[in-house]
């Protein structure tokens, strides 16, 4: 697959709104056929995130929904909360939702007071979380597959399992995009030897379902 043809598929899944499925990505074989999900995380602690995120979105309370817009990005156990919340009541309402949810390790509530975007702002988001995360994956300096990327009202925030000097490239490809007004660095530092020992092809789902 040439690179030019890559990202444009990856773009036209980012505008698609399927950003968020990016991570974990899949390995392709030659054949075409799935090979195995690589992620940093252990599979354990992939299908923890997820159901963190299901929770999250079950649990989450009709009448809360009429006093925000928020959005959960779950990763190894992080919760970032973002968007807008009508007071600080609500604001703290939802932060409290995410914190009761068992296995959680830590709740950022970047939750603005403010009436919710408009789908104007929500759609130049959803282009600029593409446009980064694009440019990361076409980088020598940081494994794209590893950076769990989102975006609200122009601040990036950055998730994900990197070396010191993986962060650093991460951090400078989203500063430097084009629509990005600030980056959040939410990423937690491992070392090489760590990152080599957690940059493994672990079993689909369906085959650690098996076992």
């Amino acid at each position: 697959m040439n690179k030019s043809f890559r990202l444009s598929l990856l773009l036209a899944l980012c505008v698609a709104g399927l950003l968020q499925a990016c991570i974990p990505l899949v390995a392709v074989g030659v054949g075409g056929g799935v090979a195995a999900t690589i992620d940093r995380r252990t599979y354990g602690e992939q299908v923890m995130d997820t159901e963190i995120q299901h929770r999250f979105n079950r649990q989450f309370p009709s009448a809360l929904e009429a006093k925000t817009n928020a959005s959960a990005t779950v990763f190894n156990r992080w919760v970032l909360l973002t968007g807008q919340a009508m007071d600080e009541q609500s604001r703290a309402e939802v932060e409290a939702l995410a914190r009761s949810i068992p296995n959680v390790r830590e709740v950022f509530n970047e939750l603005s007071i403010a009436y919710p975007a408009s789908f104007t702002s929500r759609s130049g988001d959803t282009l600029l979380t593409s446009k980064v995360k694009a440019r990361l994956f076409d980088s020598p300096l940081v494994a794209g597959t590893q950076v769990k990327v989102s975006s609200e009202s122009g601040i990036v925030y950055l998730m994900g399992l990197l070396t010191e000097a993986e962060a650093n490239a991460a951090v400078d490809i989203a500063r430097t995009t084009a629509g990005a007004r600030k980056v959040v660095n939410m990423i937690e530092i491992i070392t090489p030897e760590q990152a080599q020992a957690r940059t493994v092809a672990q079993p689909p789902a369906a085959e650690q379902s098996a076992e």
